[in-house]
């Protein structure tokens, strides 16, 4: 009896801890920034770090990531956006600066960095974020609960992959591209919408449809 009850705490320890470390529901909003080596899609995490993903968004939906760049490329490890402030070739109006130059507080979390996974740069401070972000190359456990998770790539993989794989110089600890991964410009969706647009275009045709064979009803019951 007593081996049984061992058992069933051991069970229950298990699948505590492996619900512990599954994925948090990713928001319904889709950001695709668009570069000159392919397009990267990535999604928020609104309940880790609602701040950041308000910031974060915010900029996207100004248009400030445009014209912005990944200013290092570390094999296996980040591949991180530049500040906006800085790192644009275009020069930004008056909104977007006010914006860009805001800091979040620092939202860290349990939410383990892995390839895939977005995570804030900043400084020592750790409320010193502001615009610039790392996506994740790979399983990068120092980090985590140092840096605020804000969400994670849901497409784009294979553009990843090719940054990996482009020239690098080293400059003190950064891992820096030769040449410019430009992000030529940026836009959102909303996965909902994009799911109810598809019921609604389905829903047309079947009445559509229906439409077409109620009217051939009255001629086949006349012949």
């Amino acid at each position: 009896m007593l081996n049984v009850i061992r058992i069933f705490l051991t069970l229950i320890t298990l699948i505590g801890t492996a619900s512990s470390q599954e994925d948090p529901q990713l928001g319904s909003a889709r950001v695709v920034f668009q570069t000159n080596y392919g397009d990267i899609e990535f999604g928020f995490y609104p309940s880790v770090a609602p701040q950041t993903v308000d910031h974060i968004f915010k900029l996207v939906r100004l248009g400030c990531y445009n014209t912005n760049h990944f200013f290092r490329v570390d094999k296996g490890f980040v591949a991180q956006v530049a500040d906006v402030v800085g790192g644009r070739s275009a020069p930004m109006n008056e909104v977007q600066r006010v914006e860009a130059e805001k800091t979040v507080v620092g939202e860290f979390s349990d939410v383990k960095h892995v390839r895939g996974i977005l995570s804030m740069g900043r400084y020592s401070d750790p409320n010193s974020a502001a615009s610039s972000f790392s996506i994740l190359l790979g399983d990068a456990p120092h980090l985590d609960g140092q840096y605020a998770v804000f969400g994670k790539v849901t497409k784009g993989d294979e553009t990843l992959r090719k940054l990996e794989g482009l020239p690098t110089r080293k400059e003190g600890i950064f891992v820096m591209p030769t040449e410019r991964i430009t992000i030529h410009s940026s836009y959102y969706y909303d996965t909902e919408m994009e799911i109810c647009e598809k019921e609604r275009s389905v829903l047309k045709r079947r009445l559509t449809a229906s439409a077409i064979e109620i009217e051939r009803q009255p001629q086949q019951d006349e012949a």
